[in-house]
């Protein structure tokens, strides 16, 4: 250092080196009763409780920075955590909801099945594949046409009555025209009294009119409709509908009911189309043998009864 500093702690001359000395002496005197004695550990603690709250302070802007990095990761995890369980659960949803129309169609079709098996006609599975309902207009498009075997006035049925006919007949698809559609015509039989009559389509597209109904005739809500037969277009004993209202008509002369659909006009995705049957070939089945039936008639005696000698009036001529 300079001559002119302040004079060092340490220097070459005899009272530096005594002070040296002593400082040295002094911190081995301080070290040997520490090490035996213990004698600075409270100076030491005391020191550390000083010392200790300026670590912290030291370290909390590294702390923070940690705890935010944590916070943001955590936060991030959370995140894609959530989106994964929110696309897991439309996923399951959607298989739900997937697996219950499933489980839908595929009664539909049972029951298509079973009507099929009890049928004595034949008939041909076809799928609905286009709707076309207007104001006066109640159609559907099939996915069967002339290339199936498909023909105009083919009646059309479901699991529950009858929903309509063919009305133009394409390469690859038909039209159906709905019982419902105003230029629809059923000749039905009402079952509970066998009476006849014609179920028109309405205006409203949702009903069947039977606008000449006698004013006396027995017809009252709850009658179901079936097919007469009449006409060759649609075989007899199909259901049509169900009464729902009698009322007289406004020209005062007859009766006009109302009836529900039998079928599922709005539901049904596949549907039945009725061929016609072939006619049989040679003469008809004989009629069975009438009369009395085995059991009632007597039992044969074992033995014949003798025939009777009658008695002689003469000699042989």
């Amino acid at each position: 250092m300079g001559p002119e500093s302040s004079s060092p702690l340490f220097t070459g001359s005899v009272a530096g080196t005594l002070r040296l000395i002593f400082y040295l002496a002094l911190a081995m005197v301080l070290m040997v009763l520490d090490h035996r004695n213990g004698w600075l550990w409270r100076v030491r603690y005391n020191a550390a409780v000083v010392v200790e709250p300026l670590y912290k302070l030291a370290g909390m802007p590294s702390a923070g920075m940690h705890a935010l990095g944590v916070a943001f990761a955590d936060r991030k995890l959370l995140t894609e955590q959530n989106q994964h369980l929110r696309e897991d659960l439309l996923l399951a949803n959607a298989k739900l909801n997937r697996m219950a129309a499933v489980a839908e169609q595929n009664q539909r079709l049972k029951e298509l099945l079973d009507t099929r098996h009890n049928l004595t006609l034949k008939v041909q599975l076809a799928r609905v594949v286009g709707v076309d309902l207007g104001a006066y207009r109640h159609r559907l498009m099939l996915d069967a046409g002339a290339r199936q075997g498909v023909k105009t006035g083919q009646p059309v049925i479901d699991a529950h009555g009858v929903m309509g006919q063919i009305v133009h007949v394409l390469p690859s698809t038909s039209e159906m025209m709905l019982v419902t559609d105003p230029d629809s015509a059923i000749p039905v039989v009402i079952e509970r009294t066998g009476l006849r009559t014609v179920a028109y389509g309405s205006r409203e597209g949702d009903q069947l009119t039977l606008p000449t109904i006698p004013r006396a005739a027995d017809v009252k809500a709850g009658d179901h409709l079936l097919t007469s037969g009449i006409g060759g277009r649609f075989p007899p004993g199909f259901p049509v509908g169900e009464v729902v209202s009698v009322a007289p008509a406004a020209t005062g002369t007859f009766l006009e009911a109302h009836a529900e659909p039998s079928a599922d006009l709005d539901r049904s995705q596949d549907v039945l189309l009725l061929h016609d049957l072939a006619a049989p070939a040679g003469p008809p089945a004989p009629a069975p043998e009438a009369g009395p039936p085995a059991s009632l008639a007597p039992a044969a005696s074992s033995a014949a009864p003798a025939r009777a000698t009658p008695p002689a009036t003469g000699a042989a001529r």
